[in-house]
């Protein structure tokens, strides 16, 4: 009955992703009906921890984690073909700022305050990075976790005489209502970015960077304002999932697995469409909970595996996957008629 509950779920967060998608298309047929169901599917999301069982709103809450992590990764670096692997480092400034305030300020307060603060560390970042392009770029947010690491590290045991913190914690429904409303709000700013001058600017900029900035777009302008964005999600969604936790260090907050499973999970998905990557997140992050509950000691290589055969076999993901049947479907009927 859990696992029912939170397939459900799962199905009502994708169809969430495939609705925005969807109303970024021309197409506007039969969008009133499609409009109607994401009022049923918000209503089953949202009357979750009245009807489910506990296991199935804390599962859900994990999968929500994932998707904010996986689309605001995909938001910025899928248009514009900048890899980062940053949101580990965004999603521990959250962890942090909750660690270190959460007992002197709201709830709140703390997870916009998570989000405000991973900005202001992306807008820096950004303004100092975004111009690197290639490997420089991945290896400089990849550095700038493990340097953020090492420094907490280096301050915690040098100042506080500790290595990490306890953390005030909040009940499993409030941390599942924080983090869907996180995720609709992330759902709503990715709409308003692809359909805005930004997104258009974005797509440019993935295209052909110089000829861009010979168009008059503001090329690192756009860049760093959509990154820090992004990082704002991430930042919030680390600083209310910290309250799930009793503890936390250097370690824990700023995990690289949470700077590589973005990646993984978008790739999986698909970049092609905006429900890809929700596909994606969706998919692995119930297969990373099952996988680690009963097998936890293959469940990396698992991860491993099915990467090598999403691009080896499906380089264009599950979205792409879906394309191609869908074009056979359409090829098969045009042969009958």
């Amino acid at each position: 009955m859990s696992d029912l509950m939170v397939i459900i779920n799962m199905l009502a967060l994708v169809y969430l992703g495939w609705f925005v998608e969807r109303s970024l298309q021309k197409n506007k047929s039969k969008m009133w009906l499609f409009s109607g169901l994401v009022v049923v599917m918000l209503v089953i999301l949202f009357t979750l921890p009245n009807y489910g069982p506990t296991y199935s709103y804390i599962m859900v809450t994990t999968i929500l984690m994932y998707l904010v992590l996986t689309v605001s990764w995909a938001l910025f670096s899928g248009p514009t073909g900048y890899i980062s692997l940053a949101p580990a480092a965004f999603f521990g400034v959250g962890i942090y700022t909750s660690a270190v305030l959460g007992k002197d300020i709201p709830l709140l307060a703390v997870v916009l305050l998570g989000g405000i603060l991973s900005f202001v560390l992306a807008m820096i970042v950004g303004a100092l990075t975004l111009r690197l392009k290639g490997t420089y770029f991945i290896m400089f947010t990849f550095g700038l976790v493990l340097l953020i690491t090492n420094l907490l590290l280096w301050y915690e045991i040098k100042f506080t005489g500790t290595r990490g913190r306890f953390v005030v914690a909040a009940g499993n429904d409030t941390i599942y209502y924080v983090m869907l409303g996180i995720f609709i709000l992330l759902l709503i700013t990715a709409f308003i970015i692809k359909r805005s001058k930004f997104g258009l600017a974005l797509q440019s900029i993935g295209q052909n960077e110089e000829a861009a900035a010979h168009m008059g777009i503001n090329v690192t302008g756009v860049k760093v304002i959509v990154f820090a964005i992004t990082a704002f999600f991430m930042g919030m969604a680390g600083a209310i999932m910290t309250m799930k936790w009793t503890y936390i260090d250097p370690y824990s907050a700023f995990d690289l697995f949470r700077s590589f499973l973005p990646v993984l999970m978008a790739i999986f998905g698909g970049m092609r469409y905006f429900y890809g990557p929700v596909l994606g997140s969706v998919i692995f992050a119930y297969l990373e909970e099952k996988l680690l509950t009963e097998f936890p000691y293959v469940y990396k290589l698992a991860f491993g595996i099915v990467l090598i055969a999403v691009i080896l076999y499906l380089p264009d993901g599950l979205a792409g996957l879906v394309d191609k049947i869908r074009a056979r479907i359409a090829r098969k009927k045009n042969a009958l008629t």
